[in-house]
This record gives C-alpha cells, sequence and structure tokens, in this order.
C-alpha cells in the first residue's frame, strides 16, 4: 500500500480517474490537489482532495510532493 498524489492542472480528467481507480483498488491512499482553480472531477468518496493555494500553501504542496510514494501530474 503506497501514497499517491494526483496533481491536477484542469486537465481532463478522464484518464486520471481510471488511473485512481486502479490505485484504489490495488489498496493506495490517494490524495488529488487542483492547481489554477480547477474544478474538482467526480472522484470516489474514499479519496480527499484540496486546492492550492485555497486550502493548502504551496509550500504545503511541496511537503506533499515529498511525502508521497509516488506523484502523477496531469
Amino acid at each position: 500500500m503506497g501514497r499517491v498524489l494526483h496533481v491536477l492542472k484542469g486537465a481532463e480528467p478522464a484518464l486520471a480517474l481510471a488511473t485512481i481507480d486502479g490505485q484504489l483498488a490495488d489498496g493506495n491512499e490517494v490524495l488529488v490537489v487542483l492547481l489554477h482553480g480547477a474544478p474538482p472531477p467526480p472522484l470516489p468518496a474514499v479519496v480527499r482532495w484540496l486546492r492550492v493555494p485555497e486550502d493548502a500553501s504551496h509550500d504545503r504542496l511541496l511537503e506533499m510532493i515529498f511525502e508521497a510514494d509516488q506523484v502523477i501530474t496531469w
């Protein structure tokens, strides 16, 4: 079980959502960060999401990157 961080910049989230579903099925913890006012995609209820800089600072984003086992940007 790993910790996966997805950073969404407003791109079409279909591939991201499929990837997230697979990672959840594998037992991973998934966190989604939205940048530049990106709207939240229809995420499963177990996935936490937050906006930068509204919910977390850029400094906190950097900390989350280093805390994650895998980081994927979209």
